[in-house]
């Protein structure tokens, strides 16, 4: 750890950090990159294939994006994000990838250290966040080129590192990899501090400096504790003038709320499947694994379960043929092991013959009661009641961010403060070009917390925040 950390990780009084990122993962990476003084231009020869972003792009040559009205550039884009910010980054990083191109970036990046603005990253794991939480051999939802953070893009990664791509994909442990090679490749780590678990943030009222003088910025006080080399947790305490939550979603799962849920068979992650068939718990002659939820998560246990041949009852709220059914929004060529799960959702029922031997779909079906002889109750879609002797339970529902940490866990930042915090229904109201708070100033959102939930998109979160505190630090009296 580098003397300038040491120094701001004391529980003594300096100097407030202009920027303190909480989370390490896709968004807290990238935005450390721009904040190190890594520069966006657009390459003099490069003509974008969008005729309209073209014509503005060539309004102002020579002038970083960080530097131009990222609203009036990003007018008039259109694509599989809300964000508009995201949307122009993403069209300045992939230009035709939506029509199943692969022209190169239209940007060139330039090290201007001269524009660096200090900043630290906390984050519980290595950098590359929840990646490194993820069971190494999934393969990643989106495509591999989708992964990559600025200039260092994944296919050029793992042909150095003498890996392949998976039908475009990759898994989950070569891009926690890749992000933690980015880090170091881009010469970031001394911005970084693993093993940060963060207690605290609180901010008070900024006082008026008088005579006119505008108030300045609150100051956000970040306490928490720090697990060192040798396993011991030292407490800290930082001041910071601007505050970036990055935290993710992936925090707290989220759960039934039935009774019996507290058992000790029921789990959250698949690591307990692969814990429990390393242990012989689960076994292809022991009772079934009921799985419970129709997303992604649940797919790869029923995936994992299926490997080692453990018989699987698959309960599921909604119909196999729910348009909000993410199996009926991926594109089959893309993703045929998951439309494989989907299939045997539709086919697999409990009353029908089995085409699929040691797996069972329970298509609308809500689970009520869990005994602790292992016996899980539900309610079909006619009201009738079914009993089934299970192993294990997987609840694989989704999670929800953990923001404890924040006055009010967070709850008054959400776009709706009287709903539960959640990404993908009530994520945290921010200006969507600059991603600060409405509610806060010098506190910002960036990723799945404040809706971006694919890699792709959360960098143009990173590229609002630091165009926001570049234009901060241009306003600061010399």
């Amino acid at each position: 750890m580098s003397n300038w950390r040491k120094d701001h990780l004391g529980t003594s009084a300096s100097e407030p950090l202009p920027v303190l990122i909480i989370g390490n993962g896709p968004s807290g990476i990238c935005l450390s990159y721009l904040l190190s003084g890594y520069t966006p231009y657009v390459r003099l020869d490069a003509v974008h294939p969008h005729p309209l972003l073209q014509r503005k792009l060539a309004e102002a040559p020579g002038v970083s994006i960080l530097d131009q009205d990222l609203d009036y550039l990003s007018e008039g884009l259109e694509g599989r994000s809300q964000s508009p910010v995201a949307l122009l980054f993403d069209a300045l990083l992939r230009p035709d990838t939506d029509f199943g191109g692969n022209m190169e970036s239209v940007l060139t990046w330039k090290h201007q250290k001269e524009r660096a603005i200090p900043h630290m990253v906390l984050g519980r794991n290595l950098p590359g966040g929840a990646w490194h939480s993820i069971e190494g051999s999934m393969v990643t939802l989106s495509q591999g080129q989708w992964m990559g953070l600025p200039d260092l893009q994944v296919k050029e990664w793992m042909c150095r590192k003498r890996r392949g791509l998976r039908n475009s994909r990759a898994t989950a442990g070569d891009i926690a990899h890749y992000y933690r090679d980015y880090v170091t490749k881009k010469g970031l780590g001394h911005n970084f501090v693993s093993g940060a678990v963060v207690t605290a943030v609180e901010w008070g009222t900024p006082v008026s400096g008088g005579s006119g003088a505008p108030a300045p910025s609150p100051l956000f006080q970040v306490s928490g504790v720090l697990t060192t080399e040798d396993q011991s947790q030292q407490p800290f305490s930082l001041c910071a003038r601007n505050v970036v939550l990055a935290t993710g979603t992936s925090d707290s799962p989220a759960r039934l709320g039935i009774p019996g849920e507290a058992l000790p068979f029921v789990h959250y992650e698949l690591s307990a499947l692969e814990a429990a068939t390393r242990a012989g718990t689960v076994t292809p002659a022991s009772d079934p694994v009921l799985i419970v939820g129709a997303g992604l998560s649940a797919a790869d246990a029923v995936l994992y379960a299926r490997h080692y041949n453990i018989p699987v009852i698959h309960a599921f709220r909604r119909s196999v043929d729910d348009p909000g059914l993410v199996f009926n929004q991926l594109p089959k060529m893309l993703y045929p092991e998951y439309h494989k799960v989907h299939q045997m959702m539709r086919e697999q029922s409990i009353l029908s013959p089995s085409p699929y031997e040691g797996y069972r779909s329970l298509p609308e079906h809500q689970l009520l009661l869990l005994k602790e002889d292992r016996q899980a109750v539900f309610r079909d879609a006619q009201g009738l009641q079914k009993v089934f002797g299970v192993a294990l339970v997987l609840v694989l529902i989704g999670s929800h961010p953990d923001l404890s940490f924040l006055p009010g866990a967070g709850a008054n930042l959400a776009v709706d403060p009287d709903l539960p915090l959640s990404a993908k229904r009530n994520p945290i109201d921010v200006d969507p070009f600059t991603y600060q708070s409405t509610q806060q100033e010098g506190l910002y959102a960036v990723g799945p917390l404040a809706g971006d939930n694919f890699v792709r998109f959360v960098q143009g979160g990173a590229l609002a925040v630091a165009s926001s505190l570049l234009r901060k630090e241009a306003r600061k009296p010399p």
